[in-house]
């Protein structure tokens, strides 16, 4: 969520928006179009020829092929965008333990700020 709401390149959220809305329709639609096709299969395999039935079987599969190539590379080039964002945009922050030594009024003229803890950050 946080790379979300990250003001970073808007070409790449509305490119994860638009596969996740095409994955959305495409998903159910492929479904039935392979059901559909395996019905009519089975039905050719039945009542008809069989090489109507073998075709319908070899549109069910290139169906099926193109839409997991296309789920695969999509899926791919999200996490890829992903993993080089972390990369990019890590969040560290340095906690200097207070000494005895040094009062807490000398360790705010040092410039050394208060930090509160977050759980989404790396303690270093």
């Amino acid at each position: 969520l946080q790379w979300l709401r990250n003001p970073g390149p808007q070409h790449e959220k509305r490119t994860l928006f638009g596969d996740m809305v095409c994955f959305l329709f495409i998903t159910p639609l492929a479904t039935i179009s392979g059901w559909l096709c395996l019905r009519g299969a089975v039905d050719h395999l039945h009542f008809s020829s069989r090489l109507e039935a073998v075709g319908l079987i070899a549109l069910t599969v290139a169906l099926f092929t193109i839409y997991l190539f296309w789920t695969l590379v999509s899926f791919r080039y999200h996490c890829r965008l992903y993993n080089e964002w972390r990369r990019t945009n890590q969040r560290v922050i340095l906690l200097i333990p207070k000494s005895a030594n040094v009062p807490s009024n000398q360790q705010s003229l040092l410039g050394l700020p208060s930090v509160k803890r977050n759980s989404k950050e790396t303690i270093v």
